[in-house]
């Protein structure tokens, strides 16, 4: 070829017995002149795909979208992404796609480029895998967690080693490669089962915790037993002198990362200010350091991928630093480079093999097969006898063997550097991708965490007594939820005869971490890490715990977890503590003149997601309006000894409204309170849809209400929706809080050709007419809906 060389090289290695022929064009072709340009030359060798850069453009695409399109037809079935990324590099292969011609053009050498990208994406995908890890929660596991996780990699080890010397009992590549290849075979990968946990959207259950904290330990295991490993590795092929030198310099470089980068690290974090964002330089240099941990761990003879995984690990979790990490490299990485990556271990994929599959190779794959059933054994046998239920017993298992992109990339690179010859290649491929298709099917047929909140005892404020404890959970999600809530109590004056057990629960996005937190700031010195997360939250609630001591008791939480699976928390603190009624704040507010002030589309979903599942009644808080950019106008629920609230309750009937009754009976309780129920009847019975059930209830609460004197009761016919919509507008400046029930998909004539209109299911027809901007007013409103019976 003109203006080209070409040379070839050939490697072998004793244990593979294969060599490898690679030719090379120089100069290499990147940057194409331009379709243009190649289409009026018309040369036959100048050709768009020839160019690697234009080609590499080209392959991407192609596997975005075939990728898309597996994953469309797999994920009914259940499976996971990573699946369609395999299959997508599995049909890409050069054995469809090696002409160098061809639109797709999947070559050695293409390969080799993708593979470099897809690399560097995998290397990425391990420094943030140890960005998100906590290394500190290892020492506050449990018994359990640790012993899963330590049983789970040190028993299927033992094991693995002793089938694989049963069946091939001669040889040095036992004691030269077997024990590290059963370290691989046998351990556990935090990364994956995370990935895994939060696919299934079980990472904050109680099954997701365990699992999290056994893997955190099962990983570092793992960890040690690998680079112990290759130690010994290292004495039996080169001495033990040059093993105790890998020894030295391996400690050296911790030593480095831990005493000397960490520090570093953890200056620049108190130099941000307190929920402020790290600076550029700042951000830059850790990424820096990471480019440059590969070649540093090649200086400390330290096996390259380790390094960004153990610089990762120093970099202080959490805000600002780890989550300015994790928030700005995750997306690209995770979406782009990384995918690519599982594509071109696809690519490597070559079933021929299995026919000329050496001794060894089926050796090893039998020890791989025989270490995974060891593992799943002890994995259930560990939990069974800790009392758990045998079907998440199972599911866990099934967790702790799940394998996943750690694997495959490992796999891959030993592949690369000769470690494993290509039919042990192959064998791993085929495992790794049957157990990451069977393994999420399964854990999600076995285990539901939903059920347990399938409560048949009633939980809600009609069913608490008057002088009874009334157990009370209100979520925070910003300063301001705070003073609204405080508010809210103070205002309703529910603090009265009776007493009430409040959980607040500060809610926070999980980032620049792994592992979910759920804190008890009642029980700070054995729960509490460093940081705090919830400070003022606290401390206002202490305050308002002590303006109120005799009527309140309260407790704050914090949970840390992602923003898809709050729900988790907020459903598990209420069934732990016998809850009544969850006040959630609602996701926009206003100014005075109806204009958006803020609005958070996450706390929306929350909400849905919550009144969905709740084991108890839930409130929906629309909070007041203020005056244009924070007016010093004070709140409307703000305390005022020296007038009373004016509260309303709207009745129309059915279950949501009388739970907003049984609420109303609590407030009529103190004097300072002037409470209204405003019952709305329809005009003619026409097109109710009241059961006659529901109208017997209806009817016992108000005449409970009727005969009380410490209220007014106001009743009115309207014929339709725009009529209650003109009564309404014309009373709501009246009152400071309005109380009125969701009445989720009820219409009836009261509310008849107002559906249409309404912006905001979760509050319900009536409380997406009162926030709107139509009505402008002061008042807050409060949205009740009544526990769900739900059955299996």
């Amino acid at each position: 070829m003109a203006n080209s060389n070409s040379s070839s090289y050939t490697t072998g290695m004793e244990e593979t017995k294969r060599s490898t022929e690679v030719c090379l064009t120089f100069p290499p072709k990147v940057i194409s002149p331009g379709l243009a340009t190649i289409l009026v030359e018309k040369d036959k060798d100048e050709q768009l795909m020839t160019y690697s850069g234009p080609r590499l453009h080209c392959q991407m695409v192609v596997i975005f979208v075939l990728t898309q399109i597996i994953h469309s037809l797999l994920k009914k079935l259940g499976l996971p992404l990573f699946i369609s990324q395999i299959l997508a590099g599995i049909l890409l292969s050069p054995m469809l796609f090696s002409d160098r011609h061809s639109l797709v053009n999947i070559s050695e050498d293409s390969v080799s480029v993708l593979g470099t990208v897809g690399a560097l994406g995998f290397v990425f995908f391990l420094f943030l895998s140890g960005v998100k890890m906590d290394l500190s929660l290892t020492l506050k596991s449990g018994k359990k967690a640790i012993c899963i996780g330590l049983l789970t990699v040190v028993v299927p080890l033992i094991f693995c080693m002793t089938t694989i010397k049963n069946l091939h009992p001669e040889g040095n590549e036992f004691s030269n490669k077997s024990f590290f290849l059963a370290v691989t075979y046998s351990g556990t990968s935090f990364p994956v089962i995370h990935s895994l946990l939060s696919e299934l959207k079980i990472l904050n259950s109680e099954l997701g915790r365990l699992g999290l904290s056994a893997a955190l330990i099962g990983d570092i295991v793992t960890l040690v037993l690998t680079v112990f490993s290759l130690w010994v590795k290292t004495g039996i092929e080169k001495g033990i002198k040059e093993a105790l030198m890998d020894v030295g310099l391996a400690l050296l470089f911790i030593v480095i990362v831990v005493f000397v980068l960490r520090p570093v690290m953890e200056w620049m974090v108190k130099r941000t200010p307190e929920a402020g964002q790290i600076k550029d330089m700042c951000f830059f240099i850790v990424v820096l350091a990471f480019m440059m941990s590969p070649r540093f761990t090649k200086l400390f003879r330290v096996y390259f991928l380790f390094g960004p995984f153990i610089l990762g690990l120093a970099v202080p979790d959490g805000p600002p630093l780890g989550s300015a990490l994790v928030e700005k490299l995750d997306p690209i990485i995770s979406g782009l480079f990384l995918p690519i990556f599982a594509t071109t271990c696809g690519l490597r994929f070559d079933p021929s093999y299995f026919k000329d599959s050496t001794k060894f190779a089926y050796h090893q794959a039998i020890g791989a097969v025989v270490t995974l059933l060891i593992k799943f054994v002890v994995s259930l046998l560990v939990p069974l006898l800790c009392k758990m239920p045998t079907r998440d017993s199972f599911a866990l298992a099934f967790i702790m063997i799940s394998k996943g992109i750690v694997e495959m990339g490992s796999y891959s690179i030993m592949n690369d550097s000769r470690v494993i010859s290509e039919d042990i290649f192959t064998h791993m491929i085929i495992v790794i991708i049957l157990v990451a298709s069977i393994v999420p099917i399964l854990v999600k047929k076995l285990y539901d965490p939903s059920r347990k909140y399938l409560c048949f005892q009633k939980r809600t404020i009609m069913n608490s007594k008057l002088n009874q404890e009334l157990r009370l959970i209100s979520c925070v999600h910003v300063p301001s939820n705070v003073s609204s809530i405080i508010n809210l109590f103070n205002a309703s004056c529910l603090i009265g005869d009776s007493s009430i057990a409040l959980d607040v629960l500060h809610l926070v996005k999980l980032s620049g971490r792994a592992t979910p937190l759920f804190i008890a700031h009642h029980k700070q010195k054995k729960t509490q890490p460093n940081k705090s997360y919830s400070e003022n939250v606290v401390l206002a609630f202490e305050q308002f715990e002590r303006d109120n001591r005799e009527a309140v008791s309260v407790n704050v939480f914090t949970a840390v977890s992602p923003p898809n699976l709050m729900y988790e928390d907020i459903c598990n603190l209420a069934m732990d503590r016998l809850t009544s009624f969850i006040i959630l704040p609602f996701h926009r507010r206003w100014y005075i003149d109806g204009s958006i002030e803020s609005e958070d589309q996450t706390i929306r979903s929350l909400n849905f997601d919550i009144l969905e599942r709740a084991p108890c009644s839930i409130g929906i808080l629309v909070e007041g309006r203020r005056n244009l950019k924070g007016s010093n106008v004070r709140d409307p629920l703000a305390s005022n000894n020296s007038s009373s609230y004016n509260i309303a309750v709207i009745f129309m009937g059915g279950q949501d409204d009388r739970e907003a009754l049984a609420l109303a009976k609590r407030i009529s309780q103190d004097k300072n309170v002037s409470l209204t129920v405003i019952h709305f009847k329809a005009a003619n019975s026409l097109g109710a849809i009241l059961t006659e059930n529901d109208r017997m209830l209806d009817d016992a609460m108000l005449s409970d209400i009727k005969q009380s004197k410490c209220l007014t009761y106001i009743e009115k016919q309207v014929k339709d929706g725009p009529e209650t919509s003109n009564y309404l507008r014309s009373i709501v400046e009246d009152y400071q809080l309005i109380i009125v029930g969701r009445r989720y998909k009820r219409e009836n004539p009261q509310t008849s050709g107002l559906q249409e209109w309404c912006e905001f299911q979760e509050i319900g027809i009536i409380g997406d007419l009162l926030s709107s901007a139509d009505f402008i007013g002061k008042y807050s409103l409060l949205i009740v809906q009544q526990q769900q019976q739900r059955t299996t």
